[in-house]
């Protein structure tokens, strides 16, 4: 199996110009030398030399050390959600490198979170975030524009408050509104052929955006409730989608959220609200969070995770985004119930 080069442990801008040179596989440089990788890429000496061992050292073999893949969880870091309550439970955020479900009913907020992340990704890397750009893919048309806007100024001015050094003042002269607008790429799919096509396409994309860190796909169930009469096609449809997704944040070392709707399931004679696309479906993400009302209060909970116990915290959609409950609600939640003598 030949490995991409994309996939080496170099700097972004050495497999840029790699890539865009015509080296696509590891099998691409084997025959060169230092000298002739450094002209032909356009790369230093020193460049040439790491690349070419480091694509001698991926065609040893695909095993991995433990120590190998502890670094490289290090490595690839969150993208934080504004809520440090959530962010906490989570290890630091949505993680990159695996895939997050957020699920919940109509009005909850799973949208808001996605937008919400579509900009955080984007926080420069002096204030702890990323410093990357975010490919959304709408099946409902619920992108709004006004919103990533509010919520692009509520980030901006969240960070020029924290701005303490000179790097952190550097970086605020290229983090605008503007610049975050920029850096979402939007593509509107009405169907699942349409989805799986942009899905296909994605890697061709994500060769030439080195700095694309998250996937959001709003939402995952939507375009497959067109197959309600034809289970069987959709469950293979979807098994493959999730093999695909999975495949794609570990090898592309991004993020990849998807929202979920939820459903009625019966049992005997109850009935109970699950995550929509059934139990095979829910093997596909990494990570499940739900998102639910309880009174005038938004909860959100892990319910799936190999890396996190669970967990329920409260948060809040306000103007500037989605953010943690109000302190005097969180103590209000805390203190015990009186059961009234009635």
């Amino acid at each position: 199996m030949r490995r991409p080069v994309s996939s080496l442990r170099l700097s972004s801008s050495v497999k840029v110009k790699l890539v865009r040179t015509g080296f696509q596989f590891t099998t691409d440089l084997q025959d060169l030398d230092p000298d002739q990788l450094s002209a032909e890429a356009s790369i230093s000496q020193q460049e040439a030399l790491e690349a070419l061992q480091a694509a001698r050292a991926g065609e040893g073999g695909a095993s991995v050390t433990a120590l190998e893949l502890l670094q490289k969880e290090e490595e690839l870091r969150s993208v934080v959600t504004f809520s440090s309550q959530l962010d906490h439970a989570l290890g630091g955020g949505v993680p990159v490198g695996k895939v997050t479900e957020i699920c919940g009913a109509a009005g909850v907020g799973k949208t808001q979170l996605g937008l919400q992340l579509a900009v955080d990704v984007q926080v420069p890397p002096c204030f702890g975030g990323l410093g990357g750009q975010v490919m959304f893919l709408d099946t409902e048309g619920s992108f709004q524009l006004q919103r990533v806007v509010d919520l692009a100024g509520a980030a901006v001015r969240h960070c020029s408050l924290l701005a303490e050094d000179e790097e952190q003042r550097v970086a605020m002269t290229t983090f605008s509104v503007e610049t975050i607008l920029s850096n979402i790429f939007l593509v509107r799919c009405r169907d699942y052929v349409e989805l799986l096509a942009e899905l296909h396409l994605l890697p061709n994309f994500l060769r030439d955006r080195p700095k694309l860190r998250l996937l959001v796909i709003d939402s995952v169930a939507f375009p497959f409730l067109q197959l309600h009469d034809d289970l069987s096609q959709r469950t293979r449809l979807l098994q493959g989608l999730g093999l695909q997704l999975v495949s794609m944040a570990t090898s592309q070392n991004i993020a990849v959220l998807i929202t979920n709707h939820m459903t009625t399931r019966l049992r005997g004679s109850q009935s109970q609200l699950v995550p929509a696309l059934g139990d095979i479906w829910g093997h596909a993400p990494s990570i499940r969070l739900l998102l639910q009302w309880e009174g005038p209060r938004r909860l959100a909970s892990i319910l799936k995770s190999p890396a996190h116990i669970e967990a329920t915290v409260q948060y809040q959609i306000t103007c500037e985004g989605f953010r943690d409950a109000d302190q005097s609600e969180q103590l209000q939640s805390k203190r015990p119930r009186i059961q009234s003598s009635q």
